[in-house]
């Protein structure tokens, strides 16, 4: 809904009707949260980019999603975090870390977190992480190796402390092995 003008070469916004912009505003949402779930700031960038609304028009639309429960960042938080930790074993920082980059305040993130790790222990997603890795490349005989691991597990978000301890056992586990 926007017009060239041709004396500055610029994008200049035309008259659009209010109430013909928030139709367009609503539509617009619907269909960006019917092809994905988004948080709420998320959506917000999204909607701004249209040059036929502004920030007044977006915050009623908000508003209105809201409250006919389209839009709700804890439950958008707690079915994101559910959702990464069964496509991949991923340690609570490395989830931290997405639910910020979808833009969902930090409370609500760390609280969707704590939730999905009662359901799933993050020493339980250690261990899926740490099988599948050993599968994948089987157990490190060198000390480059090790390292590797150790780099990868920190990599996917799990704590130092628990990294350290995992690590241990299976370099344990291949001086047994060893020995025998």
């Amino acid at each position: 809904m926007t017009q060239l003008n041709a004396d500055e070469g610029e994008r200049s916004p035309s008259k659009v009707d209010p109430e013909q912009a928030r139709k367009r505003t609503m539509a617009r949402a619907v269909k960006l949260l019917a092809a994905k779930a988004r948080s709420i700031e998320e959506l917000r960038e999204r909607l701004l980019e249209k040059s036929y609304t502004n920030e007044e028009i977006v915050e009623s639309v908000l508003e209105k999603l809201k409250e006919y429960d389209f839009v709700n960042d804890e439950r958008f938080a707690v079915g994101y975090a559910s959702f990464k930790l069964r496509q991949q074993p991923l340690g609570p920082r490395r989830l931290e870390r997405a639910l910020d980059l979808k833009k969902v305040n930090r409370q609500i993130a760390n609280e969707a977190i704590r939730l999905v790790y009662e359901q799933t222990p993050e020493k339980e997603m250690i261990e899926r992480a740490l099988s599948k890795r050993l599968r994948l490349r089987g157990r490190p005989k060198t000390r480059a190796q090790t390292k590797s691991l150790f780099d990868h597990l920190l990599r996917q978000g799990f704590s130092y402390e628990l990294v350290v301890e995992k690590v241990r056992q299976v370099s344990l586990a291949n001086d047994d092995d060893e020995e025998r």
